[in-house]
């Protein structure tokens, strides 16, 4: 059942992320790193996925994609599920190598490229869909939240003013929404507005990070 892959997800995401938390060679092994991936160690796209730097950390992810998962879960069956999911992750993780590769010393951990692509097919999917956002009563229309992410997004990766892998968001939201689009192309005829806006933002974003004359995260 589509119930028990969610939560094999979660708990994977808590048992790894624990180990990690305890074991520090653990934890080194299996983070994405930029030296990491120039020496062929390509299975870091994913691992890094299931390891996070604390507890709130995996908490925020863990509880964004129980809320959203569900959402796309009843639009494909397992197996197209966890390749929407993973391809987020490598995606996300692929987007930070080719943003970050002439920084060695670069890494980076966390579901955040997986989640935000379940995050952003879940808008697509259910173009009614509204968000209540913390410390905002009024609830939004997701699709706004998402042009607005993607805006916050492009400013995080250009600024480099945080701590936070912008550009693993941008390419996760980019890898689950292609292969979602892949796997049931009819998903236009009833969300369109809510994937030309999206999609529109993405491509904005994406021109913004490969002209702008600045380095981006």
């Amino acid at each position: 059942m589509m119930d028990r892959l969610i939560f094999l997800i979660i708990f994977l995401n808590v048992i790894v992320s624990f180990i990690g938390f305890a074991n520090p060679k653990f934890f080194a092994k299996y983070k994405f790193t930029v030296s990491g991936i120039n020496q062929g160690q390509y299975y870091r796209y994913f691992t890094s996925g299931f390891l996070h730097v604390g507890i709130t950390h995996l908490f925020f992810n863990m509880l964004t994609f129980y809320f959203f998962a569900p959402i796309v879960a009843i639009s494909f069956d397992n197996p197209q599920f966890l390749l929407i999911y993973i391809g987020g992750l490598f995606l996300g993780g692929w987007m930070s190598y080719r943003l970050n590769q002439e920084n060695k010393s670069y890494s980076a951990v966390g579901a955040s490229g997986a989640v935000v692509g379940i995050l952003f097919t879940s808008i697509v999917l259910r173009p009614d869909l509204e968000l209540f956002i913390f410390f905002f009563p009024i609830p939004i229309k997701a699709y706004v939240f998402a042009i607005f992410y993607v805006i916050y997004t492009v400013l995080g990766m250009k600024n480099k003013t945080d701590s936070i892998g912008h550009s693993a968001h941008f390419g996760g939201a980019i890898g689950s929404l292609g292969v979602a689009l892949l796997l049931k192309p009819e998903i236009l005829d009833y969300s369109s507005k809510n994937l030309l806006l999206i999609l529109g933002s993405l491509v904005l974003g994406a021109l913004i990070v490969k002209f702008s004359p600045k380095k981006f995260r």
